[in-house]
């Protein structure tokens, strides 16, 4: 096994994926602890299915590159997700039901009013739960991905303590002269790009996964925000890169695997939590 691994790795497709695969991991576990603790995981959910229908207008655009309409969309659904929760009568979750919803349905009307192949179904299921795209990654969409996750990780360490106060007391947060708004907007923007660079990767129906699952794993093992971040990540990026390389080796689906993989750790993190607490 260890020689087919190998002999896989010397191909540049697959050292490509595994490079975007281990970074968009990275950067959905770093944001995923300050969402769940927000309890904002549901903005994930929602600009997943924004995301979906922008990606089905650029295939009907025929676009080269769809990240050039899908990731500004996104991030403007996000923007206006915010803005629209905090500024209407309805309620946030009302909101964001009716954006997604709506985003979805479009989206797959779209996808058939507008069809730019016979096989329909197969291009939806493989925009909802990943695809073997993955694999076919050019160079220029590594570079992009390179450098749109170092940026929401700069941006990330950079804003670290601020992050820290906002999401645990953001009245406190207020009170010395910090404002919550812009700390919340630029979450969901920086999420916006993660979503985007993980259509790729495990589908828009699944990308909440790899925000959400380290994180819960995590907080089963430790108590402080720093040693949940790093639990978060690494668990993340393993993974992330054991999915990814089972999946190239037995030919299962590359998202699915990944979120197996996520949900797998995170009943062994339960267990090995409540292992704890019944010694206690």
């Amino acid at each position: 096994m260890i020689d087919k691994l190998v002999m896989y790795l010397a191909y540049p497709f697959v050292r490509y994926a595994l490079i975007v695969g281990v970074l968009v991991s990275l950067c959905s576990s770093l944001l995923g602890v300050t969402l769940v603790l927000r309890r904002y995981s549901f903005i994930g959910d929602g600009l997943s299915h924004v995301a979906f229908g922008t990606m089905a207008i650029a295939t009907v655009l025929r676009l080269s590159n769809n990240m050039i309409l899908v990731l500004p969309v996104t991030i403007l659904g996000a923007i206006l997700i915010l803005k629209a929760g905090s500024r209407t009568r309805m309620q946030g979750d009302a909101i964001l039901a009716v954006i997604s919803v709506s985003a979805l349905a479009l989206g797959y009307l779209i996808m058939n009013v507008f069809a730019v192949s016979a096989n329909i179904s197969g291009d939806v299921c493989a925009t909802l739960f990943g695809s073997t795209s993955i694999l076919t990654l050019g160079q220029s969409e590594v570079w992009m991905c390179m450098g749109l996750s170092v940026v929401v990780i700069a941006v990330f360490i950079f804003m670290y303590n601020r992050l820290f106060s906002v999401t645990f007391d953001s009245d406190f947060a207020k009170a010395t002269g910090q404002k919550p708004e812009r700390y919340n907007m630029l979450i969901a923007i920086l999420i916006a790009i993660v979503i985007t660079l993980g259509m790729n990767l495990v589908g828009s129906l699944l990308i909440t996964a790899l925000v959400i699952f380290p994180a819960l794993a995590s907080m089963r093992l430790f108590g402080s925000f720093k040693a949940v971040t790093v639990s978060s990540v690494i668990l993340s990026v393993v993974c992330a890169f054991a999915g990814m390389v089972l999946s190239i080796m037995i030919g299962t689906p590359v998202g699915s695997t990944i979120v197996a993989a996520d949900l797998v750790m995170f009943l062994i993190c339960c267990c090995i939590g409540g292992l704890r607490r019944g010694g206690r």
